[in-house]
């Protein structure tokens, strides 16, 4: 098992739910996700950038 950090572009969601399971989903395509946190959100262009840790 090996831990990768990993950044990621996620279209913005109209309620905190399904943001959550939009980024787990996305996240979940790179390998099992330790901790996710948002780190900025665009406006303009509908998108939150996550950082994330996840195993493989």
């Amino acid at each position: 098992m090996t831990t990768h950090f990993i950044a990621a572009e996620i279209d913005l969601q109209a309620n905190p739910t399904e943001l959550e399971k939009a980024i787990t989903t996305e996240l979940k395509k790179q390998g099992e996700p330790l901790r996710w946190a948002i780190t900025s959100v665009d406006e303009d262009k509908q998108k939150v950038t996550v950082e994330a840790v996840v195993t493989k």
